[in-house]
């Protein structure tokens, strides 16, 4: 195995349309050799596929599988150095049973365990949403600590509020980095403080610089009379629920008020979670416009720069961008591990989750 590398080939499975991947290649830490290479990835749709492949590795198109990653065969991918895998939030209701977990239709995660298990890579960063903390009253998450740790790593999990880092949404994601347990590096959790002046508004995220018009993925969305005039009556930060609206332009809906249907950014404010969902009222929508935001805008509030692609269709495209991690956010995780393996001292906190 290798153990003194500067430069790390990174594998990822359930690669989404790139945000990680950029933030790895494009971590950098002044005056030293230190770096992320791409080396392969996977993911199920082939638009997120395309997407990857054309911002990720233009030039190297087989390093990227585009299949169900129950039926990948992980003894083929290729030695690597390094693992990210942002692991779908599927159903851990098997928790508590051995059956089921090494099975074809396990949970998706121990997939990036077998990896783990296969490769032995110097470290690795796996990625859920917030909520994996509670799931199954908490056992999910104790059974995915205790089976990266038995693959053989020192595990660092965080609750990672990007918002806090430079990232104009407030999006929260528990983070768990690993590093295999014979190396001598202990991870530490980045300070948000480096961060703590810039301007983390969704109005400037969106409007500074001006998107050009002939921008890539920025097609208006069709509203209909009914959608503007509601909005109309909708204020920055307001939605369906909290906004004085006319009788006849309430939504009938019963049981639970969801805070996103048709709820306005608030320009002051970073964006609320960027989702890939889009019906119903739940793209998100303008703050001084009546009308929801474009892929391009939206992408901006995820931190991907203008001149990345997304591939297929308008509707494929904001599922790609919703599901993905914010470039800047996967950037400040990927260089802390750059400066751990690299010796380089860096402003830390404590962990937000303890084991």
């Amino acid at each position: 195995m290798r153990n003194i590398v500067k430069e790390f080939r990174l594998g990822e499975l359930f690669c989404g349309p790139g945000g990680l991947a950029l933030g790895a290649i494009t971590a950098e830490i002044d005056n030293t050799e230190y770096r992320i290479v791409h080396k392969w990835a996977n993911d199920y749709d082939q638009d997120t596929c395309d997407t990857y492949t054309r911002n990720i590795c233009p030039e190297d198109t087989e390093s990227v599988i585009c299949k169900d990653v129950r039926k990948l065969d992980i003894d083929k991918l290729g030695d690597i150095d390094a693992l990210a895998f942002g692991f779908p939030c599927n159903d851990f209701s098997v928790v508590g049973e051995q059956k089921g977990f090494d099975g074809v239709f396990g949970p998706l995660y121990t997939y990036g365990v077998k990896v783990l298990r296969k490769y032995h890579p110097l470290w690795f960063l796996a990625e859920n949403v917030g909520g994996l903390k509670s799931a199954n009253e908490g056992k999910a998450f104790k059974k995915i600590q205790e089976d990266l740790k038995a693959a053989g790593y020192r595990i660092y999990p965080n609750l990672y509020k990007f918002e806090e880092y430079g990232v104009p949404q407030a999006r929260h994601r528990v983070i768990i980095v690993g590093i295999r347990e014979d190396l001598p590096y202990e991870f530490k959790i980045p300070s948000p403080e480096p961060y703590k002046d810039v301007d983390v508004t969704c109005k400037n995220a969106i409007e500074n610089p001006p998107i050009a018009e002939d921008a890539f993925n920025n097609e208006l969305t069709r509203q209909s009379a009914q959608v503007v005039k509601r909005l109309s009556y909708i204020k920055p930060g307001q939605n369906a629920f909290t906004a004085d609206l006319p009788e006849e332009l309430r939504l009938k809906v019963k049981g639970a008020k969801i805070s996103q249907i048709y709820k306005r950014l608030d320009p002051n404010k970073p964006a609320y979670t960027v989702t890939g969902s889009g019906g119903g009222g739940t793209h998100m929508y303008h703050y001084s416009e009546p009308r929801a935001l474009t892929n391009r805008e939206r992408a901006r509030l995820q931190t991907f720069p203008d001149n990345y692609v997304f591939e297929g269709s308008k509707e494929s495209v904001r599922k790609q961008i919703g599901m993905a991690v914010p470039v800047k956010g996967a950037k400040v995780i990927f260089e802390a591990i750059l400066k751990t393996f690299a010796g380089i001292e860096y402003e830390s906190v404590e962990p937000s989750i303890k084991e």
